[in-house]
Protein backbone atom coordinates (compact mmCIF):
# COMPACT_ATOMS: atom_id res chain seq x y z
CA UNK A 1 0.00 0.00 0.00
CA UNK A 2 1.17 3.54 -0.75
CA UNK A 3 0.14 6.69 1.06
CA UNK A 4 0.53 10.02 -0.68
CA UNK A 5 3.18 12.38 0.65
CA UNK A 6 2.43 16.10 0.81
CA UNK A 7 4.48 19.10 1.92
CA UNK A 8 2.92 21.37 4.51
CA UNK A 9 2.91 24.94 3.22
CA UNK A 10 0.66 26.83 5.67
CA UNK A 11 -0.04 26.46 9.38
CA UNK A 12 -3.61 27.66 9.88
CA UNK A 13 -4.54 27.11 13.53
CA UNK A 14 -3.93 24.81 16.50
CA UNK A 15 -6.73 22.39 17.36
CA UNK A 16 -6.78 22.74 21.11
CA UNK A 17 -9.09 19.75 21.61
CA UNK A 18 -6.13 17.39 21.36
CA UNK A 19 -3.57 17.12 24.13
CA UNK A 20 -0.78 16.80 21.55
CA UNK A 21 -1.66 20.11 19.84
CA UNK A 22 -2.63 18.86 16.38
CA UNK A 23 -3.19 21.64 13.88
CA UNK A 24 -5.26 22.57 10.89
CA UNK A 25 -2.83 23.05 8.02
CA UNK A 26 -2.76 23.41 4.24
CA UNK A 27 -0.48 21.35 2.00
CA UNK A 28 0.95 21.81 -1.46
CA UNK A 29 -1.98 19.88 -3.00
CA UNK A 30 -4.31 22.73 -1.87
CA UNK A 31 -6.17 20.48 0.59
CA UNK A 32 -6.56 21.12 4.29
CA UNK A 33 -5.45 18.50 6.82
CA UNK A 34 -5.47 17.81 10.53
CA UNK A 35 -1.73 17.56 11.12
CA UNK A 36 -0.29 15.26 13.81
CA UNK A 37 3.26 16.12 14.88
CA UNK A 38 6.15 13.80 15.58
CA UNK A 39 7.46 16.41 18.03
CA UNK A 40 4.38 16.15 20.26
CA UNK A 41 4.19 14.34 23.60
CA UNK A 42 4.33 10.67 22.55
CA UNK A 43 6.45 11.36 19.47
CA UNK A 44 6.51 9.00 16.53
CA UNK A 45 4.76 6.23 18.46
CA UNK A 46 1.54 8.23 18.42
CA UNK A 47 1.95 8.61 14.65
CA UNK A 48 2.56 4.86 14.31
CA UNK A 49 -0.61 4.13 16.29
CA UNK A 50 -2.56 6.66 14.23
CA UNK A 51 -1.33 5.12 11.01
CA UNK A 52 -1.83 1.46 11.95
CA UNK A 53 -5.20 2.07 13.60
CA UNK A 54 -6.50 4.17 10.73
CA UNK A 55 -5.39 1.83 7.97
CA UNK A 56 -6.63 -1.30 9.78
CA UNK A 57 -9.98 0.45 10.20
CA UNK A 58 -10.02 1.28 6.49
CA UNK A 59 -9.18 -2.33 5.59
CA UNK A 60 -12.20 -3.43 7.64
CA UNK A 61 -14.50 -1.10 5.72
CA UNK A 62 -14.87 1.80 8.14
CA UNK A 63 -15.02 5.37 6.96
CA UNK A 64 -11.71 7.01 7.91
CA UNK A 65 -10.35 10.31 6.53
CA UNK A 66 -7.52 9.83 4.06
CA UNK A 67 -4.16 9.59 5.79
CA UNK A 68 -1.12 11.16 4.16
CA UNK A 69 2.52 11.51 5.10
CA UNK A 70 3.15 15.21 5.67
CA UNK A 71 6.63 16.67 5.25
CA UNK A 72 7.65 19.65 7.35
CA UNK A 73 10.57 21.64 6.02
CA UNK A 74 13.28 22.64 8.48
CA UNK A 75 12.47 26.32 8.01
CA UNK A 76 8.76 25.88 8.58
CA UNK A 77 7.35 27.67 11.61
CA UNK A 78 10.27 29.99 12.34
CA UNK A 79 7.98 33.00 12.12
CA UNK A 80 5.29 31.50 14.37
CA UNK A 81 4.61 33.89 17.25
CA UNK A 82 3.47 31.32 19.81
CA UNK A 83 6.61 29.91 21.44
CA UNK A 84 5.00 26.57 22.32
CA UNK A 85 3.81 26.06 18.76
CA UNK A 86 7.15 27.17 17.32
CA UNK A 87 8.95 24.59 19.47
CA UNK A 88 6.49 21.92 18.31
CA UNK A 89 7.03 22.78 14.66
CA UNK A 90 10.79 22.91 14.99
CA UNK A 91 10.78 19.54 16.74
CA UNK A 92 8.67 18.00 13.99
CA UNK A 93 10.77 18.60 10.89
CA UNK A 94 10.70 15.65 8.53
CA UNK A 95 7.84 13.20 8.06
CA UNK A 96 4.64 13.66 10.05
CA UNK A 97 1.11 12.32 9.56
CA UNK A 98 -2.05 14.13 8.52
CA UNK A 99 -5.73 13.33 8.10
CA UNK A 100 -7.86 14.91 5.41
CA UNK A 101 -9.93 17.67 7.04
CA UNK A 102 -13.68 16.92 6.89
CA UNK A 103 -15.07 20.44 6.57
CA UNK A 104 -18.39 20.85 8.34
CA UNK A 105 -18.16 17.59 10.30
CA UNK A 106 -19.57 17.55 13.83
CA UNK A 107 -18.52 15.48 16.83
CA UNK A 108 -20.51 12.30 17.33
CA UNK A 109 -22.96 12.66 20.21
CA UNK A 110 -24.25 9.32 21.56
CA UNK A 111 -27.24 11.13 23.02
CA UNK A 112 -28.29 12.40 19.60
CA UNK A 113 -27.24 9.71 17.10
CA UNK A 114 -28.20 6.07 17.55
CA UNK A 115 -25.76 3.47 16.21
CA UNK A 116 -27.14 0.06 15.25
CA UNK A 117 -25.83 -3.10 16.91
CA UNK A 118 -23.89 -4.27 13.86
CA UNK A 119 -21.85 -1.07 13.46
CA UNK A 120 -21.43 -0.69 17.22
CA UNK A 121 -20.10 -4.25 17.45
CA UNK A 122 -17.67 -3.64 14.59
CA UNK A 123 -16.26 -0.48 16.15
CA UNK A 124 -15.93 -2.15 19.57
CA UNK A 125 -14.16 -5.11 17.94
CA UNK A 126 -11.72 -2.78 16.15
CA UNK A 127 -10.87 -0.86 19.31
CA UNK A 128 -10.42 -4.03 21.36
CA UNK A 129 -8.16 -5.44 18.65
CA UNK A 130 -5.90 -2.38 18.45
CA UNK A 131 -6.20 -1.66 22.20
CA UNK A 132 -7.60 1.81 21.63
CA UNK A 133 -8.31 3.42 25.00
CA UNK A 134 -9.78 6.58 23.52
CA UNK A 135 -13.35 6.03 22.29
CA UNK A 136 -15.28 6.88 25.43
CA UNK A 137 -18.25 9.06 26.37
CA UNK A 138 -15.80 11.78 27.35
CA UNK A 139 -14.00 11.65 24.03
CA UNK A 140 -15.78 9.66 21.31
CA UNK A 141 -13.25 10.33 18.52
CA UNK A 142 -15.95 9.91 15.91
CA UNK A 143 -17.43 12.46 13.54
CA UNK A 144 -20.71 12.76 11.67
CA UNK A 145 -20.07 13.97 8.13
CA UNK A 146 -22.63 13.85 5.32
CA UNK A 147 -24.85 11.86 7.70
CA UNK A 148 -22.27 9.09 7.98
CA UNK A 149 -20.09 8.01 10.91
CA UNK A 150 -16.34 8.51 10.50
CA UNK A 151 -13.59 7.25 12.79
CA UNK A 152 -10.69 9.53 13.74
CA UNK A 153 -7.80 9.75 16.20
CA UNK A 154 -6.22 6.36 16.84
CA UNK A 155 -3.02 7.77 18.35
CA UNK A 156 -3.78 6.31 21.80
CA UNK A 157 -3.99 2.74 20.46
CA UNK A 158 -1.21 0.14 20.70
CA UNK A 159 -0.19 1.54 24.07
CA UNK A 160 2.03 -1.52 24.64
CA UNK A 161 4.68 0.11 22.45
CA UNK A 162 5.44 2.76 25.06
CA UNK A 163 7.08 0.09 27.22
CA UNK A 164 8.11 -2.32 24.43
CA UNK A 165 8.46 -5.32 26.74
CA UNK A 166 6.56 -8.64 27.05
CA UNK A 167 5.01 -8.19 23.61
CA UNK A 168 3.44 -11.66 23.57
CA UNK A 169 1.77 -10.97 26.92
CA UNK A 170 0.37 -7.69 25.54
CA UNK A 171 -0.88 -9.45 22.43
CA UNK A 172 -3.00 -11.73 24.62
CA UNK A 173 -4.30 -8.91 26.83
CA UNK A 174 -8.12 -9.21 27.08
CA UNK A 175 -8.24 -5.40 27.22
CA UNK A 176 -10.44 -4.71 30.27
CA UNK A 177 -10.55 -0.99 29.39
CA UNK A 178 -13.16 -1.88 26.76
CA UNK A 179 -15.67 -1.42 29.59
CA UNK A 180 -15.45 2.35 29.01
CA UNK A 181 -16.24 2.18 25.26
CA UNK A 182 -19.00 4.57 24.25
CA UNK A 183 -20.71 1.99 21.97
CA UNK A 184 -20.35 -1.10 24.16
CA UNK A 185 -24.02 -1.19 25.31
CA UNK A 186 -25.19 -1.57 21.68
CA UNK A 187 -22.50 -4.09 20.68
CA UNK A 188 -24.66 -7.22 20.59
CA UNK A 189 -23.02 -8.91 17.59
CA UNK A 190 -19.40 -9.29 18.67
CA UNK A 191 -18.99 -13.00 17.83
CA UNK A 192 -20.49 -12.54 14.37
CA UNK A 193 -18.22 -9.53 13.84
CA UNK A 194 -15.25 -11.59 14.98
CA UNK A 195 -15.85 -14.21 12.29
CA UNK A 196 -16.23 -11.53 9.63
CA UNK A 197 -13.19 -9.45 10.59
CA UNK A 198 -10.86 -12.41 11.13
CA UNK A 199 -11.49 -13.37 7.51
CA UNK A 200 -10.85 -9.83 6.26
CA UNK A 201 -7.59 -9.26 8.12
CA UNK A 202 -5.37 -11.68 6.28
CA UNK A 203 -1.67 -11.97 7.03
CA UNK A 204 -0.96 -10.36 3.65
CA UNK A 205 -3.22 -7.39 4.41
CA UNK A 206 -1.67 -6.76 7.83
CA UNK A 207 1.82 -7.21 6.41
CA UNK A 208 1.12 -4.61 3.72
CA UNK A 209 -0.06 -2.09 6.32
CA UNK A 210 2.88 -2.63 8.68
CA UNK A 211 5.38 -2.60 5.81
CA UNK A 212 4.24 0.91 4.85
CA UNK A 213 5.48 2.39 8.15
CA UNK A 214 8.24 4.91 7.37
CA UNK A 215 11.69 3.78 8.44
CA UNK A 216 12.45 7.17 10.00
CA UNK A 217 9.64 6.61 12.52
CA UNK A 218 11.32 3.37 13.65
CA UNK A 219 14.78 4.59 14.65
CA UNK A 220 14.23 4.40 18.38
CA UNK A 221 16.89 5.28 20.91
CA UNK A 222 15.44 2.98 23.58
CA UNK A 223 16.05 -0.23 21.62
CA UNK A 224 18.82 -1.73 19.52
CA UNK A 225 16.27 -3.31 17.19
CA UNK A 226 16.39 -2.24 13.57
CA UNK A 227 13.37 -0.72 11.79
CA UNK A 228 12.86 -4.08 10.06
CA UNK A 229 12.80 -5.90 13.41
CA UNK A 230 10.37 -3.35 14.87
CA UNK A 231 8.03 -3.86 11.92
CA UNK A 232 8.20 -7.61 12.48
CA UNK A 233 7.30 -7.07 16.14
CA UNK A 234 4.22 -5.02 15.23
CA UNK A 235 3.14 -7.63 12.70
CA UNK A 236 3.61 -10.46 15.18
CA UNK A 237 1.61 -8.51 17.78
CA UNK A 238 -1.28 -8.10 15.34
CA UNK A 239 -1.22 -11.72 14.19
CA UNK A 240 -1.12 -13.04 17.76
CA UNK A 241 -3.91 -10.68 18.79
CA UNK A 242 -6.05 -11.84 15.88
CA UNK A 243 -5.38 -15.49 16.69
CA UNK A 244 -6.49 -14.90 20.28
CA UNK A 245 -9.43 -12.61 19.54
CA UNK A 246 -11.72 -14.78 21.69
CA UNK A 247 -9.96 -13.32 24.74
CA UNK A 248 -10.96 -9.73 24.04
CA UNK A 249 -14.41 -10.72 22.73
CA UNK A 250 -15.20 -12.53 26.00
CA UNK A 251 -13.94 -9.53 27.97
CA UNK A 252 -16.14 -7.16 25.97
CA UNK A 253 -19.17 -9.43 26.29
CA UNK A 254 -18.76 -9.67 30.04
CA UNK A 255 -18.34 -5.90 30.34
CA UNK A 256 -21.44 -5.33 28.20
CA UNK A 257 -23.52 -7.70 30.30
CA UNK A 258 -22.45 -5.80 33.41
CA UNK A 259 -23.74 -2.58 31.85
CA UNK A 260 -27.15 -3.78 30.70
Amino acid sequence: MDLRTVTVCRYIAPLREGGSLPALAEADDDFKYVLKFRGAGHGVKALIAEFLGGEIARALGFKVPELVFAHLDEAFGRTEGDEEIQDLLQGSKGLNLALHFLSGAINFDPGVTQVDSRLASEIVWLDAFITNVDRTYRNTNMLMWNRELWLIDHGAAFYFHHSWTNLEKHAKNPFPLIKDHVLLPQAKDLWETDRKFRSLLTTEKLQAIVSALPGEWLEWQETEETPKQIKEAYLNFLLQRLENSNLFIKEAENARQALI
